[in-house]
C-alpha cells in the first residue's frame, strides 16, 4: 500500500501547542488551551473534505467519515486524546528530528542534564536507522497522545483521497483531559453513535491492550484532636501525624507500585495534605481482579482502623470512588474487535503484541458506555517525562494499521 504520509508534519505542528490538562481545576476541558488543538483539528478535517467535523462546547471533536460501501458494516471508532500531562512542561515544545538514529545516547541542546539513553531506553536500541523525535530538553514531547491524533488524521486524509478504498462509516473522536482521568465524562455516546472502537494510544511497536486494570480512589479524611501546643500533653491528636501513621502502615514488600509487576496490584497514596486538627490522604487502588481490589479496599481499612485504635478522641471518613474497570469484561465478548486489530497490524507489516495495561486508558470506560475499545500502539515512548521520544516509522506504521483495521471490517462484514 503506497501511502504519501502526512504523519510527522502534523504531528511537529501539533506538538507545539500547548494542551496540558490541569487536575486542580474544576472546569471541563480542565485548561481552555486544549481547545486551540482541537479547533486546528477540526479545521485541518474540514480542508480535507470531513464536512461534519466539529467541536463541541466541552472540547471533544467529533468527525464522520461516510462509508463508501453498499454493505452494512458497524461504525468503527478511532479516538485519541488532544491533552499531555501535568507531571512535565507541554509549553514551548520544539521538536528535534534525529534522522537515521545511529544507536549512540541522543543529547538534547536545551538541557545538557537530560539525554536519552537506549541503555535506559531498551526500545531506543530496537531503532536504529529509524527517524526519531524528542524535544529540546526542557518540555515533554507530547507524542502521548499527539502521535496518536497525527496518526488518526493522516489515516483520515488518506481516506478522503483514495475513495477507491472501501471501508464503512468511521467516526473520529478527539477528547481532552484523558491525563488527569476525566477524558470521557461528557462524550456523547449517542452523538458518537459507533458500535466499536479503537483508541490510539499504545506505546511500543504493534502493541495491542485489550486488558486494563480495574481502579479506585480512596479518600481517607481524618478529624483530630487541635490544641495550643504549650497545653497539648495528654490532649493533642494531631490529624496530620494519624496521617503519616496510615502511610507509614502501607505494607514496605508488596501492594505497592515500586514492589509489584505484571498482574499484581497496589495501593498507592498519591498525595497528603493538612494540619493538627484536619488532614487527607488519597490513594488510588488497582488490581486486574475486581474481587482482589476490594480486598485491597479491606486491607486500607484495616490499616485505618488499627491507626485510629490508638487515638481515641479522632475520626476518620474512608470514602471510595470507582474510576475504571477492566475493559476485558467487555472485550471478552466481542472477540473479532482485537483479532481485527491482530490482522490489521500483520497487513501492514507488524507482529502484534497482545498486552495488559498496568494502567488504563479513555477505551477503560468507552468499553462500559456501550463502545468496545481496545488500545493500540501509536509509537509513543518514555512519556510524561523531558526523556519522551517517537519514532516515524513507528507512527507510520500505526497509520497503515488503522488503515487495515478499518479496511478488514468492510471486507469481513
Amino acid at each position: 500500500m503506497n501511502i504519501q504520509h502526512t504523519v510527522l508534519d502534523r504531528f511537529l505542528r501539533y506538538v507545539q501547542i500547548d494542551t496540558q490538562s490541569d487536575p486542580d481545576s474544576n472546569t471541563f476541558p480542565s485548561t481552555e488551551k486544549q481547545k486551540n488543538l482541537s479547533r486546528l483539528l477540526v479545521q485541518e478535517l474540514k480542508e480535507m473534505g470531513v464536512a461534519d467535523a466539529e467541536l463541541d462546547k466541552h472540547g471533544y471533536v467529533y468527525a464522520t467519515l461516510p462509508a463508501n460501501t453498499d454493505k452494512k458494516v458497524p461504525t468503527i471508532c478511532f479516538c485519541s486524546h488532544v491533552d499531555t500531562a501535568p507531571d512535565c512542561s507541554g509549553k514551548g515544545v520544539k521538536p528535534i528530528v534525529h534522522k537515521k538514529y545511529n544507536g549512540q545516547v541522543i543529547a538534547l541542546p536545551n538541557g545538557p542534564e537530560v539525554h536519552i539513553d537506549p541503555a535506559q531506553h531498551p526500545e531506543l536500541k530496537e531503532k536504529v536507522g529509524h527517524d526519531i523525535v524528542t524535544a529540546s530538553g526542557k518540555t515533554l514531547l507530547g507524542a502521548d497522545n499527539k502521535a496518536g491524533v497525527a496518526e488518526i488524521m493522516d489515516a483520515a486524509y488518506f481516506f478522503m483521497t483514495h475513495p477507491e478504498v472501501k471501508h464503512g462509516r468511521i467516526r473520529i473522536l478527539f477528547t481532552p483531559d484523558e491525563e488527569i482521568g476525566r477524558g470521557v465524562n461528557h462524550v456523547d455516546m449517542k452523538k458518537l453513535d459507533a458500535d466499536f472502537g479503537y483508541t490510539v494510544d499504545g506505546e511500543r511497536l504493534g502493541s495491542l491492550e485489550d486488558e486494563t486494570f480495574s481502579a479506585d480512589a480512596v479518600t481517607i479524611k481524618i478529624t483530630g484532636v487541635s490544641i495550643h501546643p504549650g497545653f497539648a500533653k495528654g490532649k493533642l491528636e494531631s490529624a496530620l501525624k494519624i496521617a503519616a501513621d496510615v502511610v507509614a502502615a502501607l505494607p514496605k514488600d508488596r501492594l505497592s507500585p515500586e514492589t509489584t509487576e505484571g498482574k499484581e496490584g497496589f495501593i498507592h497514596p498519591v498525595s497528603m495534605h493538612g494540619a493538627a486538627e484536619e488532614a487527607e490522604i488519597t490513594f488510588i487502588l488497582r488490581d486486574f481482579d475486581d474481587k482482589l481490589l476490594k480486598k485491597h479496599q479491606q486491607t486500607l481499612r484495616d490499616i485505618l482502623k488499627q491507626v485510629m485504635g490508638n487515638y481515641p478522641n479522632s475520626r476518620a471518613e474512608f470514602q471510595v470512588t470507582e474510576q475504571y474497570r477492566n475493559m476485558k469484561q467487555v472485550l471478552s465478548e466481542y472477540p473479532q474487535v482485537a483479532a481485527y486489530a491482530e490482522e490489521g497490524m500483520r497487513r501492514a507489516g507488524v507482529t502484534p503484541d497482545k498486552r495488559s495495561i498496568r494502567g488504563g486508558t479513555d477505551g477503560s470506560r468507552l468499553s462500559f458506555m456501550g463502545l468496545p475499545c481496545p488500545n493500540i500502539f501509536a509509537g509513543e515512548y518514555a512519556f510524561h517525562s523531558k526523556e519522551e521520544w517517537a519514532s516515524v516509522q513507528d507512527m507510520e506504521a500505526a497509520v497503515r494499521t488503522i488503515i487495515e483495521i478499518a479496511k478488514l471490517w468492510e471486507e469481513k462484514t
